[in-house]
């Protein structure tokens, strides 16, 4: 590796990719990104970008209809070691309709394919712009239906990430419904030999929000994937452990579905603050929304009683580009 400034030149060369990357803003031309199981020694054009330290490789497809990457590829690309390091690959892709303005697929840094990731909407959006796509809002196709990101005059964006999923089942979840609307809030669960209260919540990924007194005193390498993997959640599940700071102050701990601990995680705090307010911690908050403290920063949650919408407002920063080749 060679490194003098945020300037200047960096070259890194590794296995099983070489990787050249530059440190600068990308106002990029169409990338070319033909990597695929045909042709492994073909090379991939990147951007990197991190939403409060949850960080993406970003693939310019938008003339494709699928991910040129396979799971696989994303996977080694996102290895920390022997990739350019990610905590998972973002590919945006032609709209399947004119309903769309683009498509959004994401594959975790484990190969696992979520259904959306909002820190990762808000640097996809941020990538749009940058690559000359300047536009106020952009409306995504996900796997978990369409999403909304609004740039703002702050340089932040806020995400309009569509109404909760609350029913049991629906999160998915067979811990037994005790809520309205056939919910789950804070259900009795019992994994590694504790009894936690759960609230599930689906914000088209399904996440298990835990409310305790203290972060610090959590076994968190422990619990965390125990929680991800317990037969109560069926497609495995993203753990959000949450302490109460404040009627207008939370703060979280985050272990992902497919990437384990990551420092945020937005359809997580889209979430727990849904989980908060139903659960009687917290009131629900107003425009300003509510302040979330993550291992990376802040976000600010609303949940909108109007429209039963969540809307996330984060920043999502360009770090570098580069490419790789894989060997």
């Amino acid at each position: 590796m060679i490194l003098s400034s945020r300037a200047a030149i960096i070259t890194l060369l590794f296995l099983p990719f070489d990787v050249n990357a530059w440190v600068q803003h990308p106002s990029m031309k169409k990338a070319s990104t033909s990597l695929n199981a045909k042709n492994p020694n073909a090379k991939v054009e990147f951007a990197k970008y991190e939403g409060l330290g949850n960080d993406f490789i970003l693939v310019d497809d938008r003339d494709k209809d699928e991910p040129s990457l396979t799971p696989e590829q994303s996977a080694n690309l996102c290895d920390r070691n022997f990739g350019i390091g990610g905590d998972g690959v973002i590919f945006a892709l032609k709209k399947p309709s004119d309903d769309y303005d683009f498509s959004m697929r994401i594959y975790n840094s484990d190969g696992s394919e979520p259904e959306m990731c909002g820190n990762g909407i808000r640097c996809f959006a941020q990538f749009l712009k940058d690559l000359g796509e300047d536009t106020k809002t952009y409306r995504v196709n996900t796997l978990a239906g369409p999403i909304i990101p609004e740039m703002n005059d702050d340089g932040t964006i806020t995400v309009d990430m569509g109404p909760p999923e609350l029913d049991g089942p629906k999160v998915p979840t067979t811990l037994e419904p005790n809520f309205e609307g056939n919910s789950v809030v804070e259900q009795n669960l019992e994994c590694n030999g504790k009894t936690w209260k759960v609230s599930a919540v689906s914000m088209g990924n399904p996440h298990a929000v835990i409310f305790v007194d203290d972060l610090d005193e959590l076994d968190f390498e422990k619990d965390g994937p125990a929680l991800e993997c317990h037969e109560a959640f069926p497609a495995r599940i993203n753990v959000e452990f949450v302490q109460i700071l404040g009627p207008d102050h939370l703060k979280m701990k985050v272990w992902e579905r497919g990437a384990g601990p990551t420092l945020a995680c937005g359809t997580g705090t889209c979430a727990l603050v849904v989980a908060a307010i139903r659960a009687g911690k917290i009131p629900r908050a107003g425009k300003e929304g509510t302040r979330v403290t993550l291992p990376g920063g802040d976000l600010f949650i609303e949940w909108r009683e109007s429209d039963n919408k969540v809307y996330m407002k984060g920043p999502a920063t360009f770090a570098f580009e580069g490419s790789a080749r894989l060997q």
